[in-house]
């Protein structure tokens, strides 16, 4: 076994909260390298080119009122393409044949979608006036605030607030399964209304060069060679890393910056549990609509929840003449995740379905960790002994904690050595 030249510090995993950390360490004078186990960094942030078309591994959104993305993230260099703000609610027909869309949007930021939005049929108008009361609640006073509110399940919580169970199985729970990977709504109030606020008062948006480009751009800062690419970790010895070839690198402080299953073998922390995500691709000559709005399943059969028309709002995502369309199935990685996605849209735009070329699938066993209530947030970074941990799994299971996460826990690191 060879001893590598020591740093100051190694950062184990290239996602987002190691990239983050990364940079924190590296601008405060102190050497780091970082090692990333696959062959790009991004973590689960990661896009793939399949015959001219951009996946990104599993349906992916980029939230634009996430705080951290206004101080660790060039947003005009991404080329950002928004969705229309809400969503497209599918029914079906109450008298059979095919069923219908329904505009369900925010009239603060498109006035023209009032009335469609008003009398869609997913609930009654004190529902939607009890979404306006949600709205300006979630609005009020500084984010962190809803971090520290009383806690209990997202479902729990809207049933609280008086939501139909008609509006809840239309339009709440297909939106937010998609977002939270939560099919039962078990995940923590804080978190919803985290994730409604930043609904509430930004966009939905698509990197033109896919979601990929928002870890290259954080990778792009650091000083080059930081980051080691194929170079899987096998343990730690106290701060010396042992990767699978034998090598041992030697620093004063080591971050694991892996997913949450990873680091807790790593680290033997406590478990972290994973919500599972499914995704079906599929490329066609033209899009069942032309809308910019992710479509729910209103109907509550699923398994596909959420549909994008992904090349409406970001074009570059297909070759020319061509579409792409992104089936999500939250929850859902067993079983022939093509035919069923493949069955269900045929119910709701008929036998143009079956021209669908399939693209790809991807199962995806950690698509976040669970974060039930009562949910407890910013849990410490700093291990002892030259060992520090950050991830989603510290903080809140989105970009947003992911990027939080790697920072604090950078300035953390830095502290410690200093």
């Amino acid at each position: 076994m060879t001893l590598s030249t020591q740093f100051d510090v190694v950062v184990i995993g290239a996602g987002l909260s190691g990239l983050a950390a990364a940079r924190q360490i590296q601008q405060s004078g102190l050497s780091v390298v970082v090692l990333e186990s696959s062959d790009a960094v991004g973590g689960r942030v990661r896009t793939d080119n399949v015959e001219g078309f951009l996946l990104d591994r599993g349906f992916q959104v980029l939230l634009t009122a996430y705080p951290e993305l206004a101080t660790q993230v060039d947003m005009d260099a991404l080329d950002l393409q928004a969705f229309d703000p809400g969503a497209l609610v599918w029914l079906q027909s109450k008298i059979g044949g095919a069923g219908k869309g329904h505009v369900v949007s925010d009239p603060f930021r498109k006035p023209s979608t009032l009335f469609a939005t008003t009398f869609a049929p997913i609930g009654s108008v004190i529902d939607k006036l009890r979404i306006i009361f949600l709205r300006l609640r979630v609005l009020r006073g500084a984010a962190p605030d809803l971090l520290r509110n009383s806690d209990m399940s997202t479902l729990a919580s809207l049933r609280s607030a008086g939501f139909s169970h008609r509006i809840i199985e239309t339009f709440f729970r297909p939106l937010f399964v998609g977002v939270q990977l939560d099919p039962q709504l078990a995940t923590s109030r804080r978190m919803f209304d985290i994730i409604f606020r930043s609904l509430s008062e930004g966009q939905s948006v698509l990197p033109a060069r896919g979601m990929q480009a928002l870890p290259e751009q954080l990778a792009s800062r650091l000083a080059h060679d930081t980051v080691r690419l194929n170079s899987p970790v096998e343990s730690l010895d106290g701060t010396t890393v042992i990767l699978h070839t034998g090598e041992r690198i030697a620093a004063r402080a080591v971050v694991v910056a892996t997913e949450g299953p990873t680091a807790s073998k790593l680290l033997d922390l406590s478990p972290v549990q994973s919500r599972t995500a499914g995704c079906v691709y599929f490329s066609a000559d033209s899009p069942p609509n032309d809308k910019k709005y992710v479509i729910l399943d209103g109907s509550g059969k699923g398994p596909v929840l959420n549909v994008a028309l992904i090349s409406n709002i970001a074009p570059s995502y297909a070759p020319p003449g061509k579409h792409l369309i992104a089936a999500a199935l939250p929850g859902v990685i067993t079983g022939d995740l093509e035919q069923v996605a493949r069955q269900q849209l045929r119910e709701w735009w008929g036998p143009q379905v079956d021209d669908w070329k399939h693209l790809r699938t991807y199962a995806i066993s950690h698509g976040g960790p669970v974060q039930s209530a009562p949910f407890s947030p910013k849990q410490r970074v700093s291990l002892g002994n030259g060992r520090f941990v950050c991830g989603d799994h510290r903080d809140t299971g989105s970009i947003q904690g992911a990027l939080y996460s790697g920072r604090r826990c950078g300035e953390a690191v830095v502290r410690s050595l200093a």
